[in-house]
C-alpha cells in the first residue's frame, strides 16, 4: 500500500501516509493474483484500482464497498459481516494453517505480534485438538505408551 484513503470531515476523500510505519509495507502475493493485478493495470483507464465509475480519475468512496457487500450477502441470504470480519477471519485460519505470529503481523501491518494475537485472532476447536495432539506426542515421546507419569513416579 503506498497511500491510504480516508474521509475527513465533511465528507471529503483524501489520500495521505498510513497511520504507522507498520502499514506501509510489501506482501508477497501468489503468483496468479500477481498476474491478474499486472493484466489489470495494463488495461486500466483510471490509477486507482478501484475508481469512481462517473469520475475515473477519482477513487470510488469506500463506504461504496460496504454497500455492496452488504446488498450481495442479503441477497444471498447471507449473515451480515463487515470487511473488517473478514481481516479476522483471514489472521484466524492463518494461523491455524502454520503461519506464524510475526509474519503474520507484518502481513496485518502491525509493529507487534502480540497485538496480532490478542486482537485479530480466535481459538478454534480445531487449534485445541491439534494443540491437545501435540501435548499427547510429547507425553507419550517422554514417558511412553504405556507408563503413566503417576506410575513412574511411583516406583522411583
Amino acid at each position: 500500500m503506498r497511500r491510504t484513503l480516508r474521509r475527513e470531515p465533511g465528507g471529503i476523500l483524501t489520500t495521505g501516509e498510513t497511520k504507522t510505519y507498520a502499514g506501509t509495507r510489501k506482501i508477497l502475493l501468489p503468483k496468479s493474483t500477481a498476474e491478474l493485478l499486472q493484466q489489470h493495470q495494463a488495461q486500466a483507464v483510471s490509477p486507482w484500482m478501484f475508481p469512481n465509475p462517473l469520475q475515473p480519475e477519482v477513487p470510488v468512496s469506500p463506504d461504496r464497498a460496504s454497500y455492496q457487500l452488504r446488498r450481495l450477502l442479503k441477497k444471498a441470504g447471507l449473515p451480515q459481516i463487515r470487511f473488517h470480519d473478514l481481516r479476522h477471519t483471514f489472521a484466524t485460519h492463518a494461523l491455524s494453517d502454520g503461519v506464524d505470529a510475526k509474519t503474520l503481523s507484518g502481513i496485518l501491518g502491525h509493529t507487534n505480534a502480540s497485538f496480532t494475537l490478542d486482537t485479530y485472532t480466535h481459538v478454534t476447536g480445531e487449534m485445541q485438538q491439534q494443540a491437545a495432539n501435540i501435548v499427547g506426542a510429547f507425553l507419550t515421546e517422554t514417558f511412553g505408551k504405556e507408563l503413566k507419569p503417576w506410575q513412574r513416579a511411583a516406583s522411583t
